[in-house]
């Protein structure tokens, strides 16, 4: 900690030049061998809290003050299409499989297991399929989910950021 040289004179000079609204860093230039932060020090020990008006910044003449800006939002994002709805299809009745896997479990047919796996008789649907499961059975196991909202996709997110900066 330095000693600074506080006389009547400076800490005189330093509470009109506070009054007058000077920040601590001006007073520190006027007064010279301070710091700002000895004036902030000195300001707060003396009880100078009220100022004549609040320092600002000095400005350019000539240039006119400018309203403070707000960052700019962009527009929102379109929203993806919701998926069409297929039209329902009749599911197949259920009752035992036509198949099981010691009878032959194809690649065409559907996989749907029906009955406890534990117990005697069961089986699969076994009726013809594209994929893992006939129409019926596809229709319950996959059920459309929500659309993902564009702005959680990363690539969104990383372009949004773009803008911001």
């Amino acid at each position: 900690m330095s000693n600074v040289p506080w006389s009547d004179d400076r800490v005189t000079a330093l509470s009109k030049l506070w009054q007058d609204g000077l920040s601590a860093s001006q007073i520190a230039k006027q007064l010279g061998g301070v710091t700002r932060n000895a004036v902030i020090g000195k300001v707060h020990r003396l009880g100078l809290s009220g100022r004549a008006t609040p320092s600002r910044p000095a400005r350019a003449a000539g240039i006119p003050s400018a309203r403070p800006l707000r960052p700019v939002r962009p527009p929102p994002l379109p929203r993806a299409p919701r998926a069409a709805v297929a039209a329902p299809v009749e599911s197949p009745p259920e009752g035992p499989g036509l198949v099981t896997a010691m009878t032959g479990l194809g690649a065409h047919l559907c996989k749907w297991p029906i009955g406890d796996p534990k117990v005697p008789g069961f089986s699969f649907c076994g009726r013809p399929a594209e994929g893992v499961y006939c129409a019926g059975h596809a229709q319950t196991a996959y059920r459309p989910g929500k659309a993902k909202p564009l702005h959680r996709e990363e690539e969104v997110r990383r372009f949004l950021r773009g803008l911001a900066a």
